[in-house]
């Protein structure tokens, strides 16, 4: 029988960097595949350079199927790189603590307010922060921040258990960074935001409050690996390389990319001899990779998707898709972006499309399709406001709109296929209530959009909406490849004509 993974068991020279100590100085909440392919392998680089107390207490947020594994196997689990070359697997073993917070909120609590607990680090999605879609302020009416809010000694949501935390943290005054390694824009001032109005509506003290606004702070980062889902094959193929059963593995691509704003109120790994840059231009860097990867991946994922694909990759290969991205990028995205100094585009750009292409990797299509009622609106609604604003119709974020409303919310009669019916979508059921008994395409697209799901600001261009509807009409008519060629032709400049002189 073949052995598992564990301390015992662990092969020469599969460690990625080292082990951590038992001292937690860092509390992670949402101990997804994400986390575990990348803070946690940057941790580990940076502990065999320089040690400290950085072993990390994870939580996960629901689901016990990881907790359970890592802890029947020393808390140790496996990186599995996929690319062209080939697979390669490697060892993390930093996690000093493995708790599921839906079933034990206290230890996170008390995790939080821990003394030696040093940084929170968060991976828990834009949908765990608690925004609202149109202000990207606290979302009070969401039911766990309505009851957190008027009971916030036994909170519930995301951002009232962070907030209890601090509050009991604040008794001894220890300084703490909450650090957030989720796609938002200048992440670490939204995470500030949210916790500040949640303390103040739930009456929290003015000791807390100064201590959160004194010694609490919030560093933007931008984070960038793909990280597919784990499925069978992963760990057919750890058991391939290792010779040990890993029921907690976890499938990455070899690229790896951390920017940190170096604002650590209480101390840090040595993050930046593990590869992560410390720059003060973090939300440019947010920007190019919300917009130019982020972005041009939910395009390719809906388009992929409608079109049958289950793959990026698959996806990726399609000839129209590729026009469609690169179009988005030159015409829409890239206008609206302050590039960072000596930011090299072209070699940028090279690298996505090398990324996308990785076959051996597997990500699906699905994957990264899921919640773009929450994703799109960081995405797509600033730079589609600059280019109306400039009197341009941005017809390929149109585009992305329209094709993910074909995805999740699809017009009457219209069968998007399978790959966009696993799409995880946490408006799904508000969706179907706000388009109900609408029998056009068009009516189901004006009803979404006057639905609340975008800014108000945004769904008042008439000439953007129009085009979202129009792009509906035609996926469902004819098809995503004629929705994406009518929107690149669209969005070519209209050739000058020159009068013959006499």
């Amino acid at each position: 029988m073949m052995r598992r993974l564990g301390r015992e068991n662990i092969p020469s020279g599969v460690l990625i960097g080292a082990g951590a100590p038992e001292d937690a100085g860092i509390v992670h909440l949402g101990l997804g595949n994400f986390h575990r392919a990348h803070a946690a392998v940057y941790t580990a680089l940076a502990l065999a350079h320089q040690e400290g107390p950085w072993g990390i207490h994870g939580f996960a947020n629901r689901s016990r199927a990881v907790v359970d594994a890592m802890r029947a196997q020393d808390g140790m689990y496996s990186v599995l790189e996929l690319s062209e070359h080939g697979r390669k697997a490697g060892v993390v073993d930093v996690h000093r603590g493995l708790d599921v917070l839906s079933q034990n909120p206290e230890a996170f609590i008390a995790s939080v307010a821990h003394p030696g607990a040093r940084i929170l680090t968060l991976t828990v999605s834009e949908v765990g922060y608690c925004r609202s879609s149109r202000t990207g302020t606290l979302d009070v009416d969401l039911p766990d921040v309505a009851h957190d809010v008027a009971d916030p000694h036994h909170p519930r949501s995301t951002v009232g258990l962070i907030a209890r935390g601090l509050a009991v943290r604040a008794a001894q005054g220890e300084p703490f960074t909450v650090l957030s390694c989720d796609n938002l824009s200048s992440n670490g001032a939204a995470t500030r935001t949210v916790l500040t109005e949640f303390l103040g509506r739930s009456g929290a003290s003015d000791d807390v409050l100064s201590y959160v606004r004194e010694k609490v702070s919030f560093p933007n980062s931008m984070v960038d690996r793909i990280v597919p889902a784990t499925v069978p094959s992963t760990i057919a193929d750890v058991r391939d390389l290792l010779g040990l059963v890993d029921d907690a593995p976890v499938p990455a691509e070899e690229f790896s990319m951390w920017v940190l704003e170096d604002d650590f109120a209480a101390g840090r790994p040595s993050w930046e001899q593990a590869g992560a840059i410390l720059s003060d231009e973090v939300e440019a860097y947010e920007l190019v990779k919300l917009r130019l990867l982020n972005g041009s991946h939910s395009l390719i994922a809906y388009l992929g998707a409608l079109c049958g694909e289950e793959t990026i990759a698959g996806a990726w290969g399609r000839g129209f898709i590729r026009e469609a991205v690169d179009v988005a990028v030159h015409a829409d995205y890239l206008p609206s972006i302050g590039l960072p100094r000596g930011f090299d585009v072209a070699g940028y750009l090279a690298r996505l499309s090398h990324r996308w292409s990785n076959a051996p990797l597997g990500h699906k299509t699905q994957q990264v399709g899921t919640d773009g009622s929450v994703k799109l609106l960081q995405r797509v609604p600033e730079p589609a406001l600059l280019a109306l604003a400039e009197g341009r119709v941005p017809h390929l974020l149109a585009l992305t709109i329209a094709a993910w409303i074909c995805c999740v919310a699809p017009p009457a009669g219209f069968a998007p296929g399978p790959f966009a019916d696993a799409m995880r979508e946490p408006a799904r059921e508000r969706l179907a209530e706000i388009t109900e008994g609408k029998t056009s395409p068009r009516e189901n697209a004006r009803a979404i959009l006057a639905g609340g799901f975008f800014p108000d600001e945004l769904v008042r261009f008439p000439e953007f909406t129009t085009r979202i509807e129009e792009l509906v009409d035609t996926i469902v008519r004819h098809g995503a490849p004629a929705a994406a060629s009518d929107a690149v032709a669209a969005s070519m400049p209209t050739p000058q004509t020159t009068e013959a002189k006499p």
